[in-house]
């Protein structure tokens, strides 16, 4: 069986006021000829098809048509809600939808419901397990402690628990989202840390044959039977390395796997550019960013006069501007914004009460205190969108 897998579509969103629908658009085009070219008998998408819980209108068509086409091709396509949807809005009508084909997994409760779909060899058993809020499935799920590992473990056991009454070779591919040990994260991903804790041990996956990941926008393999897709897109100059994919899997009729990247269309490059401003003006080998979207980073020890519309003057394209002096000394004249780059919600807080106490970090009953905060913010916030 030949299946793409993809995940955080994130349709809606821009990139720095950008508006990337048309490349949104464009992805969905490319992922309809390569289902059609590539003869595919399934579509996996791993989470956050959209960007946040209530999408905009023009987005929300956009993906309307994009099931309209899969439908249409008669090839199915399992997808579950990632922590950036608000799972009850896209599970509205699942059953309906699920009559074309088009196969919705929102609901934690349903997670060891697989969609069986079958080849020559047998039947193929996809599981489809929507991000898990700790705090908000623990108890249903009879997990020992409100946490990632804890909850998309237990989840994971009801999966096994099923596998096992099936006949015989029957395959299994899951859909997780969640930050697996071993993923590279980028700027772009919403920050699921709970009790401290947020990467989950590949080994939770065992037993199946395959695991769609999504959540981290970079395309990565963790194992060979657990990988991550990607984003589509580029949604913050972190990915500037990225080359963006899905993935094209070959089960075979014993499990055993082959996968192809597929890559995406870019819709205009990344680069991130760094130096004083009249190098950055005048470097001949800096033609080749001229047509891309930029990040510039200016050194100079003093802030030159008019620096975006001089930069934007050679890069028209210009979406970031920054400084970072030479010879500037590590005193906290930084940015509020790079002084916080790549610090989690609890560092913050905990750099915070150190501040304030004129140095003295928090005790591990007080870091406690603050985990179980954040914690209940994200409950309480997952809970409303879910209301809503």
């Amino acid at each position: 069986m030949r299946f793409l897998h993809t995940s955080d579509w994130h349709l809606g969103r821009s990139f720095h006021r950008v508006g990337l629908l048309d490349a949104q658009a464009a992805f969905i085009d490319h992922l309809i000829d390569t289902v059609r070219e590539q003869a595919v008998d399934a579509v996996l998408v791993a989470g956050d098809i959209y960007d946040r819980a209530v999408p905009p209108l023009p987005a929300v068509e956009l993906y309307d048509r994009a099931l309209h086409r899969l439908a249409d091709l008669g090839v199915p396509t399992v997808m579950i809600s990632g922590n950036h949807d608000s799972a009850r809005r896209l599970g509205v009508g699942a059953g309906l939808i699920g009559r074309a084909g088009i196969h919705l997994r929102t609901d934690p409760a349903g997670c060891a419901d697989p969609v069986l779909l079958a080849d020559g060899h047998g039947d193929v058993a996809f599981y489809g397990l929507p991000y898990l809020e700790p705090a908000l499935v623990k108890d249903a799920f009879a997990a020992e402690k409100a946490g990632h590992e804890a909850v998309l473990g237990a989840a994971m056991d009801r999966v096994r628990a099923d596998l096992a009454g099936r006949p015989p070779g029957t395959r299994s591919v899951v859909l997780a989202h969640a930050f697996v040990t071993g993923g590279q994260p980028s700027d772009s991903e919403r920050d699921i840390t709970v009790g401290g804790v947020e990467a989950v041990p590949a080994a939770v996956f065992d037993g199946v044959d395959y695991a769609a990941l999504g959540h981290l926008h970079g395309c990565q393999t963790i194992t060979e039977r657990v990988r991550y897709s990607g984003s589509p897109l580029a949604y913050s100059f972190s990915e500037a390395g990225h080359r963006k994919s899905m993935w094209l899997i070959e089960l075979g009729p014993a499990g055993e796997l082959t996968a192809e990247r597929i890559h995406t269309p870019v819709p205009r490059p990344l680069a991130r550019l760094r130096g004083h401003l009249e190098r950055l003006l005048d470097d001949p080998a800096l033609d080749a960013y001229e047509e891309s979207w930029v990040e510039a980073t200016l050194t100079d020890p003093v802030r030159p006069e008019d620096p975006m519309a001089r930069v934007a003057a050679r890069f028209p394209h210009t979406l970031s501007l920054a400084f970072d002096p030479e010879g500037r000394a590590e005193d906290g004249t930084a940015s509020y914004a790079q002084r916080l780059k790549g610090r989690s919600d609890q560092q913050i807080a905990e750099d915070f009460v150190a501040h304030v106490r004129g140095g003295g970090l928090p005790d591990e009953a007080e870091r406690r205190v603050l985990r179980e905060a954040f914690d209940t913010v994200r409950a309480d916030t997952a809970a409303e969108e879910t209301a809503r």
